[in-house]
């Protein structure tokens, strides 16, 4: 049975039987309720006080059933109350456990600073695409959110660079600084930077004028999700069709289109091949609508004689399958 309710049952019992004894006192001694429940309450806990009053050979044989019947109940309870206590911190201890034997085990993964909305929203989507994370939050209230959305996280300000260090910061390949303020988030970057040089730092900003500071402080992308938000309404009113599609194809809901990025290795056997001899189309009845070259120059829908090479990233179209089957190509 479950501690709590095994807890719980055991005091309502007592209750019920402290609350049946007292009854027959009552009934035997014809006693006040008071009297009747302290002569209860002293025999259940063997404190051997004198009798309220002088007991008849009934109330004696009564008191003796009380002793023989209650004093194991009332150890039986104390025990239930003891295995719950026990229980439950050696639950928390062990949970604890677990969850920073998992965090030690990360490599190349993301660092999400802040669980507040912004923060759940970019867990959600990052474990869509199978990303390993560890979120570092402050608020204790949202501690049970993270443990019931099982995400791994490390309780404590971000700021603190002992936080920062058991996420595994130096072993991470991505942090995202999403505070609620703009001053929070600048200290952060800082303090990341200083412990990770090759950090790639996302930041969160909520004014305009905070993104130089940010810049500054060490990160390499700064986003707002005010103005994010607000191009989003702007183009579902202008382009409902374009942004409807792209909802579509850049979520994991519909096997049937997606859109995806494959960065291309040296050694993918379609380096150094033109896209008309790769045979994409044919083999993966994908379509190619950009290329990003390794020089960082961006090609939108480029023509058949562009070539893939090593370093490049190819932004293709199609099933969810045939995308899984080209990355193992260009990405073995």
């Amino acid at each position: 049975m479950d501690s709590f309710k095994y807890l719980v049952t055991s005091v309502m019992l007592s209750v019920a039987f402290v609350g049946a004894s007292t009854a027959g006192y009552m009934l035997i001694e014809e006693w006040s309720f008071l009297d009747a429940l302290y002569m209860t309450v002293t025999t259940l806990t063997t404190v051997g006080f004198n009798e309220v009053h002088k007991l008849s050979r009934p109330g004696q044989i009564y008191t003796i059933f009380i002793i023989f019947l209650g004093v194991g109940f009332i150890l039986y309870v104390a025990g239930a109350v003891v295995q719950f206590m026990v229980e439950g911190r050696l639950r928390l201890l062990l949970g604890r456990k677990r969850l920073e034997n998992k965090i030690n085990r990360l490599k190349n993964h993301h660092i999400v600073c802040g669980y507040g909305r912004i923060g759940q929203v970019l867990c959600e989507k990052l474990r869509e695409q199978s990303v390993d994370l560890v979120v570092i939050e402050n608020n204790p209230d949202l501690i049970p959110v993270m443990d019931n959305d099982k995400i791994l996280y490390v309780s404590g300000s971000a700021s603190d660079e002992a936080n920062l260090h058991k996420a595994l910061i130096k072993k991470a390949k991505v942090l995202i600084a999403a505070l609620a303020t703009d001053i929070d988030n600048v200290f952060l970057v800082l303090t990341a930077r200083q412990l990770n040089p090759d950090l790639f730092i996302l930041a969160r900003t909520s004014l305009k004028e905070s993104e130089a500071k940010l810049r500054a402080a060490g990160a390499n992308m700064v986003e707002s999700p005010y103005d994010i938000g607000a191009v989003r309404m702007a183009q579902r009113l202008l382009r409902p069709t374009v942004t409807s599609f792209l909802d579509t194809a850049l979520t994991k809901h519909d096997k049937n289109i997606q859109m995806e990025e494959i960065p291309v290795h040296q050694s993918s056997k379609l380096s150094d091949v033109a896209l008309k001899d790769s045979g994409i189309r044919q083999m993966f009845d994908l379509i190619i609508i950009a290329m990003k070259k390794a020089n960082g120059n961006m090609l939108f829908n480029p023509s058949f004689e562009t070539v893939i090479e090593g370093g490049d990233t190819v932004i293709a179209v199609g099933e969810h399958g045939n995308l899984v089957k080209l990355e193992n190509v260009l990405n073995p």
